[in-house]
Formats: C-alpha cells, structure tokens, sequence
C-alpha cells in the first residue's frame, strides 16, 4: 500500500516539504502520495504529516478556524510522525512566547520567535544533527530559536542555542529543511524516528 503524507497547507512552503517527503520515500522504495491540507477531515488520512514556516500567528489561527488542530493533535497521540519546521516548531511547541499564538503543545519546549534576527540575517549553516552521519546544510529564515527543553531530546544545536529537537513522534527545526535538496531531516523525521508509528515497508508494498 502507497503511504499517504500530508503537509498542513494554511501557509508557507508546501510544494517544497511535499518534494522533500517524496525524495525521502524514494531512497526507501516507499510509495507515497502527498496531500495538502487546507480543511478538516485529511489528517485522520494521513500516515505522517509536515507542518511549514511562515507566520506562526496566522497558522495558529488557521488551523483552529478551520478545525485542523485537533486532527494535528489525535495524530501525534496516535504516534504518527509530524515535522514541524520555523513557525510550525512555534505552533506546535508547549509555548510559543507570544499570546497571539495558540500553542498545540506537541513539542516540550519554550521558544522565542525571531530570534536569529530578519530576512536580511538569513544564513545557512553546517549543522552536526544526532542520526545524520554528515552535517546538514540548514537554511536559517527569520528563525526562531528553542530557549527551553522539557522533556524533548535535542537533535542539533547552533552558537550553543537548541535549533532541532525531537519529542516522541514530533521532530521540529528552527530551520527550514525543505530549502535543500538535501531531504535527510525529513527521512530522520519521518522514517528513521524510533518513537513515531509508520507502516513497515512489507506492509507497504
């Protein structure tokens, strides 16, 4: 059976992070369809989802408006994967420092937005990130940066500031993965996390 992948499509880079998640799946000879999801009813669908960068207030208020949060939430609750990448590591983190957005509260961390400064201070950097055995080149935008860790496991950290972190099935990046040709972050989130449930390949074939 073909995997079905969505990426929450309210805001942000959803034709790249669906191109990402299909290079992933190709390296394992997964099958996969994307879908974008812009209303209620996909999610329950769906075996792992993507959740993009943009404006972490606007995708707050989208996807409480259109009735997605609680369908992101059931998800993560029933161990299936979710990358959650820049503001959609702000969402989806347990406090977002900012009372305009309505946390989902997936990720056990703090975070403060804007924190490596404006589009101007945009910069890719050579990251070491635990399950990858090269670094990774991460594209850094408006990023925000991870100010405090519960009970999440640091994957990847910069000028000795959290940038990767996973908590279970959820995996969120202060950077933007999808901006690369380079789709190991998505593999690692998708098809290499321990925690997070996802059909075996024999049973996808």
């Amino acid at each position: 059976m073909s995997l079905t992948a969505g990426v929450v499509a309210v805001q942000g880079d959803v034709e790249e992070h669906a191109a990402a998640i299909e290079r992933a799946a190709a390296a394992r000879d997964r099958q996969i369809t994307v879908r974008e999801i812009r209303d209620s009813g996909i999610v329950p669908d769906c075996d792992l989802l993507a959740m993009p960068g943009g404006e972490s207030t606007t995708i707050s208020r989208l996807i409480h408006s259109e009735g997605i949060a609680p369908e992101i939430r059931e998800h993560v609750a029933a161990g299936k994967p979710l990358l959650a990448t820049c503001a959609g590591l702000i969402v989806a983190s347990s406090d977002a420092g900012d009372d305009r957005v309505d946390e989902l509260g997936l990720l056990d961390v703090g975070v403060e937005r804007n924190a490596f400064g404006r589009q101007t201070d945009s910069f890719e950097a050579p990251l070491a990130v635990a399950g990858l055995d090269d670094p990774y080149p991460a594209v850094f935008i408006r990023a925000p940066v991870i100010d405090s860790v519960g009970d999440a496991d640091v994957l990847a950290s910069w000028d000795d500031r959290p940038v990767a972190v996973r908590d279970g099935p959820v995996v969120g990046t202060s950077f933007h993965p999808e901006l690369t040709p380079d789709s190991r972050i998505h593999g690692l989130a998708f098809f290499e996390n321990e925690a997070a449930a996802v059909p075996a390949l024999e049973d996808a074939q």
